[in-house]
């Protein structure tokens, strides 16, 4: 997935469900204080069912979430790999 259609699928969570604007893809969202830790899970709910994936809570790195950009590249190692259709194999 293009990194460009990746951030828009983010931000368009952030101003729909979250009803908060980014200033840009590499603001940090967790120092403006755009992001509390109820709007993190609230994040990584939403994150989940736009990109089918599962993003365990014991396994969250805040790192991941400060910014467009930084949740856009851990979104991108969450993603099946191309040439795999989902399902064919185990992620555990």
């Amino acid at each position: 997935m293009p990194v460009a259609v990746l951030h828009d699928r983010i931000t368009n969570i952030f101003l729909e469900q979250l009803h908060i604007q980014p200033p840009s893809a590499d603001t940090d969202l967790i120092e403006k204080g755009m992001i509390d830790s109820l709007t993190l899970v609230d994040l990584i709910a939403h994150l989940e069912q736009e990109f089918s994936i599962r993003i365990p809570l014991n396994e969250v790195d805040l790192n991941h979430f400060r910014s467009i950009a930084r949740i856009g590249e851990f979104i991108r190692t969450q993603l099946p790999e191309a040439g795999v259709p989902i399902g064919s194999y185990s992620r555990v």
